[in-house]
């Protein structure tokens, strides 16, 4: 029984230094790293790929295609206040306006109460000479009394822009309501009229051969034009426009 042990145990430790030795390794396939190194194909061809170094070149480059954080937003800053700056200069935008027509005495009167405003050269006066007048107006009516009453008619219709002829003319209490260069013009007026409810008022025409003033008004700023216009409500008969409108 011993020698059976005694045998059993050489036979394990031949087995275990054989293993050792590699003389196995024919029976099994071989795991060990450098057998399987010795096995590879090509081992020669393999290159080791590491991660791109950035250059300070490659960095900077990068950095510049990038858009300026702060430059947007200094941008972004200064864009309303040019946007501001362009309306601010539009409202104070000069202007050129012209009222008339006057005849002489009233232009006298209108060009006396400009005085204040030392318009200096920027105040010319321009003649327009007059044919024939297309008048929006309202028959004369009986007398004074009829002809305030009906004034105050049109003023509750919300027309504040009339005039009540007292002069000696065939046209004495009767009531202007403008008068203009083209019967296009008066045809306007006569519409606008008709849709407040004046409906007694028509149209007729003047043959004159006098010569009315217009004045003109250049360089006026916001509050320069605001003074003429409130010193035009004095000549409710007078219009206020454009240097390039017609003269109505």
């Amino acid at each position: 029984m011993l020698k059976i042990l005694f045998g059993l145990l050489l036979v394990i430790n031949g087995g275990l230094l054989a293993y050792q030795q590699g003389y196995l390794d024919t029976l099994s396939p071989p795991s060990r790293e450098p057998s399987r190194l010795t096995q590879q194909l090509n081992a020669e061809k393999l290159q080791l790929l590491s991660t791109p170094v950035q250059t300070d070149a490659d960095a900077k480059a990068e950095d510049e295609a990038k858009p300026d954080a702060k430059a947007t937003t200094v941008l972004a800053a200064v864009e309303p206040e040019k946007t501001l700056a362009r309306a601010d200069k539009m409202s104070n935008a000069l202007v050129c306006a012209e009222v008339g027509n006057f005849d002489a005495s009233e232009a006298k009167k209108f060009e006396a109460q400009l005085a204040g405003l030392a318009l200096g050269e920027r105040l010319t006066r321009r003649s327009i000479p007059e044919n024939v007048r297309h008048m929006v107006y309202i028959p004369p009516q009986a007398n004074k009394e009829a002809a305030d009453k009906k004034a105050g008619e049109l003023k509750r219709l919300g027309v504040q822009d009339f005039f009540v002829i007292q002069d000696s003319s065939a046209m004495q209490w009767g009531i202007s309501l403008g008068v203009f260069k083209s019967e296009e013009a008066a045809r306007n007026q006569l519409a606008a009229l008709n849709q407040k409810g004046v409906r007694s008022a028509r149209i007729g025409t003047q043959a004159t051969g006098a010569t009315k003033v217009a004045f003109q008004l250049r360089g006026l700023d916001a509050t320069a034009r605001s003074s003429v216009t409130k010193i035009k409500e004095d000549f409710p008969r007078q219009e206020l426009r454009d240097c390039s409108a017609d003269a109505g």
